[in-house]
């Protein structure tokens, strides 16, 4: 019987967290403002800091959106946490993983965006298309053509592709090279 009851009692805890945490994100994102930005953004790093696999990414998008931190290290730690010590779906992770390079990509070197996008590229996410099409563009921003083509070439020959990547990438490989 107490098993029994410490198992409901358990799930009681757990759906109030989570309702709690629901609440909290939508009054603070309802009555965000100019003049409370800093105090959003403590709070939302806090609703991160809580690992919720929904509201977590939630509030770091939201913090980005709005510009409610500036400091690129801070929000790659917040996407850290999201990454690291979140349970999320595997696809979702990949998903963050691909928005942290493309928030750092503008800024980045080639070894610290391959390396966060590594997970992908290694992968057979259904993400690895839109990786290895960052990776080709980043290459052909910096007029690196060989290395750029070498990445177009890499979501031709994927299997599972996404088809408009694919795409996209025969057009720039026939355009442009």
């Amino acid at each position: 019987i107490i098993i029994l009851i410490s198992y409901f009692a358990f799930g009681e805890y757990r759906d109030s967290k989570k309702i709690k945490i629901s609440d909290s994100f939508n009054s603070i994102t309802i009555n965000y403002s100019e003049s409370n930005k800093q105090k959003t953004a403590e709070d939302l790093i806090e609703i991160v800091k809580e690992k919720n696999p929904t509201y977590s990414p939630l509030s770091l998008y939201f913090i980005i959106d709005n510009k409610l931190i500036n400091e690129k290290n801070k929000i790659n730690e917040l996407f850290d946490v999201i990454i690291e010590e979140t349970s999320l779906d595997k696809e979702i992770k990949n998903l963050n993983i691909y928005k942290k390079a493309l928030y750092n990509a503008n800024d980045s070197n080639e070894s610290d965006l391959l390396n966060i996008l590594n997970p992908l590229i290694k992968s057979e996410s259904l993400w690895k298309s839109h990786a290895l099409y960052l990776m080709a563009e980043f290459f052909y921003s910096k007029n690196e053509m060989q290395k750029s083509k070498e990445f177009f070439n890499k979501i031709i020959e994927l299997k599972n592709s996404n088809p408009q990547i694919k795409l996209e990438a025969q057009k720039r490989l026939q355009r442009d090279f």
